[in-house]
């Protein structure tokens, strides 16, 4: 079991050594940490390799080596990218469980098909995730089953007069205002993947 400092300590290192194919130094890690002392990293290594996720081999100056490979569904989280106004180019490498974002109890995939969505970033093609839900509130995406025939994905709405309003995201589309009783909730909307081709 890994204290929370050895974890982040083990992490920095992964994820340092995928980006640049070696280890980082004890003064890097320190300095990941945010922490002056070499001689605490040192315990931080120590306590790694006793516990077989990392061998020191001697006669090397980046003498670091991982035993243990990133877990199936993890990738490095190399920094940050601008979207906007170009910013500082940032190395902050640390590990992304994939699995763990998506993956869980009563989530499910379903891929998009449409374009009701787009100014929410849904596009045609996308795969949505979901979470397993019979409830939702006013302004959550959800994936809302209509007569128990037709399932789409829009914001919900609930109005005064118990009615649910299905928002879609294009201004090419218009509203759907439904007596509650006619729709059920299946999921709420939480994340999307997109490949690109």
């Amino acid at each position: 079991m890994l204290t929370s400092r050895e974890k982040a300590t083990f992490d920095f290192i992964q994820a340092y050594c995928l980006e640049y194919r070696m280890s980082p130094t004890t003064t890097e890690i320190a300095s990941f940490l945010q922490i002056k002392s070499r001689g605490v990293v040192h315990r931080y290594i120590k306590s790694l390799e006793e516990k077989g996720l990392i061998r020191m081999i001697k006669g090397k100056w980046r003498n670091i080596e991982v035993i243990e490979q990133i877990e199936s569904g993890a990738i490095p989280l190399l920094g940050c990218i601008a979207a906007g106004e170009p910013i500082e180019a940032i190395n902050e490498p640390e590990v992304i469980q994939i699995s763990s974002i998506f993956s869980g109890p009563g989530r499910y995939a379903l891929r998009v098909k449409g374009d009701s969505m787009i100014d929410e970033g849904i596009f045609d093609g996308d795969i949505v995730i979901c979470q397993s839900a019979s409830t939702a509130r006013s302004g959550q995406i959800v994936v809302a089953l209509v007569n128990m025939q037709s399932a789409t994905l829009k914001r919900l709405e609930w109005n005064s007069e118990n009615t649910i309003a299905l928002i879609p995201a294009n201004s090419a589309y218009k509203t759907q205002i439904y007596p509650a009783h006619q729709v059920k909730i299946q999921g709420i909307f939480i994340g999307l993947l997109r490949y690109s081709k």
